[in-house]
């Protein structure tokens, strides 16, 4: 084998001597090739890796730092600096896959794929000998500088709306929405040609490609303002962007009463200018392959990466709705969890289609906001298609045609709050999902919309606690208790009334609820008040939407979990325990796993509620009694508790450059390894 060109480091002493001690490590652990990168007076870089089975590894980014700045060490760090630091004449398949950080005293080591994200450790040579190789973007360095370049624009540009040339705007949250307005004409734009541009205002018929510049914006000013306005109302309800539910409802991605709201030029101008004057595309080695790019040529992780990080520094979260923004290592840690127990145990559920030819698995969040668990489950069912098809059980044009098919089929979100629809939906849209199946719901608990036993997957973050009233809102307290007892009847369709007509009897069935209810001390159960915990109710609506066998990663309210008062709602899950055998029976789910959260993860939207992640399998029906369960065994269930999230909150941000380590990487890896 050829060696590398070893490529000599200045490095000073500090970061030397780290650098040194780690690669020693690496050539323990029988990683015994070695490139040198270029170095600064801070850091000293290098690639490693081994020989398994007579092939090359995927490459490891080893990189010393002064202690001085672990604080900005966190994934997308990592990346951009492996990235950086990577010579150009590297080929695609020798980028670092993993990457390992140390300042002499921490150490941190990250999976660098599509998205990064921190690891509790770095795989073994014949782990990371058998790691299933993703082909790397040849434009994504190029990618990672239009992430910066957007990042930095997106909130230059909010800040411009809401402090010096303020437009018909509201608050903040109208600004994002503005924005998304904007990238979803962007998006009509690139993905459409000839007469599908046109569009009419008045007598007169144009072109969107024509007038959606900023050229055309700062010549024809308030006249260009109003040819974008007339034209998002002519293609906000185009087909492309339609999505059909399971009642066979359409959706449109903005409804009727929804325009284009900001009038003053010079904002379309600055939007334009930052979404479609990027320059030429070069390639990882810096090589011109296109001579003006577009946001089409953007890496779609990166592209989504953008959008949800800007919605999450600038959404006001007054009023509640910060709810809907779970912090990313949450949907990381659950959906990496999932998607290790379906590539483990049921690899074929991916792959598999129905008798209609669409992709059977689904994935479902009832009460999406901008869709942040459904657009982690597509990162990682894109890379658990790419592990299969290494295997070489499906080729690589099955593959991709079925991931475009999930694109559209397997996908599903709900939410009651139209803004954090149109969110998701334009979010969607950028990653190349336009027709993904979220859509408004009034309810998520009530709705059919949503489809009993049609999900494999559910991962959610529902609205829990009732409200509070005081003793002048009589009025509202008493709507609020007829509106429940609605949706409470509803969740009572597993119990019948007992023959000595005490109370109701409780018999489980796969389709069933029974939340709207509880049992008093003698097992009878009897309706329950208007203040139980939407929480409770959400639990038993997923069940009932989950496929038998299907699985449910749910965050929670530790009451839920801890509360004596709510023991019925656990032995409802995974049934009471004889103390003979020790099993448990009865119930509609294994408990898999359970993991507390720190106190400070909503923090953002205004609750220091103790919440943990709840992971449930329903249990799988009697096959000559569909609705009927199997009587399987509860197994051990996985316990975690997560002190930091590898970030602090700073000026009602999510801050990662403190060096805090993120607790669900190390309870992820070890829940991989049954630990």
């Amino acid at each position: 084998m050829k060696q590398p060109k070893l490529i000599e480091t200045q490095a000073p002493p500090t970061v030397n001597t780290t650098l040194e001690t780690l690669l020693r490590k690496f050539k323990a652990d029988e990683f015994d090739q070695v490139q040198l990168l270029d170095s600064g007076a801070e850091e000293a870089p290098a690639i490693v890796w081994g020989r398994y089975q007579g092939v090359d590894s995927p490459r490891v980014f080893v990189l010393a730092v002064v202690p001085g700045t672990w604080g900005q060490v966190n994934a997308d760090y990592v990346q951009q600096r492996m990235w950086d630091k990577t010579p150009p004449e590297t080929r695609q398949d020798e980028y670092p896959l993993f990457g390992l950080v140390s300042d002499g005293k921490n150490e941190m080591a990250f999976d660098l794929g599509h998205p990064s994200h921190q690891i509790d450790r770095l795989p073994t040579l014949q782990e990371i000998g058998n790691y299933n190789l993703m082909k790397a973007d040849p434009t994504y360095r190029w990618s990672m500088r239009m992430y910066d370049r957007l990042m930095k624009g997106f909130n230059a540009f909010h800040e411009q709306v809401y402090q010096t040339v303020k437009d018909r705007v509201s608050n903040k949250n109208d600004i994002i929405l503005e924005v998304a307005k904007i990238l979803f004409l962007e998006s009509f734009r690139l993905h459409h040609e000839g007469r599908a541009l046109e569009f009419p205002l008045e007598e007169n018929t144009y072109r969107l490609d024509e007038v959606f510049t900023a050229e055309y914006v700062r010549q024809n000013k308030a006249e260009a303002v109003a040819k974008i306005q007339a034209a998002f109302d002519h293609f906000k309800a185009h087909p492309d962007y339609v999505v059909t539910d399971d009642t066979g409802t359409n959706h449109a991605i903005f409804d009727e009463q929804t325009h284009l709201m900001l009038r003053q030029p010079r904002n379309y101008e600055t939007l334009l200018e930052l979404i479609q004057e990027l320059g030429p595309v070069t390639d990882n080695r810096g090589q011109v392959v296109k001579p003006a790019g577009t946001l089409a040529d953007v890496s779609a992780d990166v592209l989504g990466r953008a959008f949800d990080v800007f919605l999450r520094a600038n959404f006001e979260s007054k009023g509640g709705l910060g709810v809907y923004l779970t912090p990313a290592p949450v949907k990381q840690a659950m959906l990496a969890i999932a998607f290790h127990d379906i590539m483990e145990q049921e690899p074929g559920l991916l792959t598999a289609r129905d008798a209609d030819g669409k992709p059977s698995f689904r994935f479902c969040d009832p009460t999406c906001g901008t869709y942040g668990f459904g657009t982690v489950a597509m990162g990682f069912t894109a890379r658990a298609l790419q592990q299969i098809r290494s295997l070489n059980t499906i080729p690589d044009v099955r593959r991709d045609k079925l991931f475009q098919d999930m694109l559209e089929h397997s996908f599903v979100g709900a939410d009651s709050a139209p803004m954090m629809v149109t969110l998701a939906r334009v979010n969607m849209a950028l990653l190349g999902a336009p027709k993904a199946k979220i859509f408004y719901t009034l309810n998520s608990l009530l709705s059919d919309q949503l489809k009993v036993g049609g999900y494999d997957l559910i991962c959610t973050n529902p609205p829990f606690g009732t409200p509070k009233f005081n003793k002048d809102q009589t009025d509202a307290k008493q709507n609020f208790e007829r509106n429940m007892e609605v949706i409470l009847e509803k969740f009572r369709s597993d119990l019948k009334p007992r023959p000595d007509k005490k109370g109701l009897a409780y018999e489980p069935s796969v389709s069933g609820l029974a939340m709207g209810a509880a049992p008093d001390s003698k097992g009878i159960w009897k309706p329950t008040s208007a203040n139980i915990d939407p929480a409770v109710l959400f639990i038993d609506r997923c069940l009932q939407m989950l496929k038998p066998g299907g699985r449910l990663l749910i965050v929670l309210p530790d009451g839920v979990l801890c509360n004596s008062g709510d023991r019925y709602v656990r032995e409802y899950i995974m049934g009471k325990k004889d103390e003979a055998t020790g099993q448990f029976h009865g119930g509609k789910a294994i408990v898999k796993a359970v993991i507390s959260l720190p106190s400070d993860t909503f923090k953002l939207a205004g609750t220091g509620a103790k919440t943990s992640i709840l992971y449930l399998q329903k249990r799988r029906a009697q096959p000559d009694q569909p609705e009927r369960f199997q009587d399987q065994p509860q197994t051990d269930v996985f316990m975690g508790v997560a002190e930091t999230l590898g970030y602090t909150v700073k000026n009602n941000t999510e801050d990662y450059s403190t060096g805090v380590p993120n607790d669900l990487a190390i309870i992820t890896g070890a829940y991989r390894r049954g630990e």
